[in-house]
C-alpha cells in the first residue's frame, strides 16, 4: 500500500520559513515523480513543485520560483519542500503526491496517483 505522510506545516509570519516533509512508503517504482501541491480555502488545488526520481528534472510554479526548493533524501524515502520568504498568499493545505515520472514535465499538472493527507501552512501578515 502506497502511503505518503506530510509534516512540518504550521503558523509562520510573513518572510519566515518552513520545511515540509513527505515520508513515502509502499511503492517500488524505478522511476517516478513526486509533486507538491497546495489548496487554499475557496480555491482550486494548484501545483507548486515537482521532481523526477531520475534527478534530471525539477519544476517550480512561477509563484514560488526562487523561494521554494524541493529535495529528497533517498535513504529516508523522504521528500522535502523548503519554503522561504513566505507570503500570506502561500497559506494553504500542502499535499505531496507520487505518480508517473512523466507527470513532472513543466507542461501542466497531471493527476498524480497517490496523495498524502496534507499539512496546513498559515502565513500571517
Amino acid at each position: 500500500e502506497v502511503q505518503l505522510v506530510e509534516s512540518g506545516g504550521g503558523l509562520v509570519q510573513a518572510g519566515g520559513s518552513l520545511r515540509l516533509s513527505c515520508a513515502a512508503s509502499g511503492f517500488t517504482w524505478d522511476d517516478y515523480a513526486i509533486g507538491w501541491f497546495r489548496q487554499a480555502p475557496g480555491k482550486e488545488r494548484e501545483g507548486v513543485s515537482c521532481f523526477r526520481s531520475s534527478g534530471d528534472f525539477t519544476y517550480y510554479a512561477d509563484s514560488v520560483l526562487g523561494r521554494f526548493t524541493i529535495s529528497s533524501d533517498n535513504a529516508k524515502n523522504t521528500v522535502y519542500l523548503e519554503m522561504n520568504s513566505l507570503k500570506p498568499e502561500d497559506t494553504a493545505v500542502y499535499y505531496c503526491a507520487v505518480g508517473s515520472v512523466y507527470y513532472c514535465s513543466g507542461y501542466g499538472w497531471r493527476p498524480y496517483d497517490y496523495w498524502g493527507q496534507g499539512t496546513q501552512v498559515t502565513v500571517s501578515s
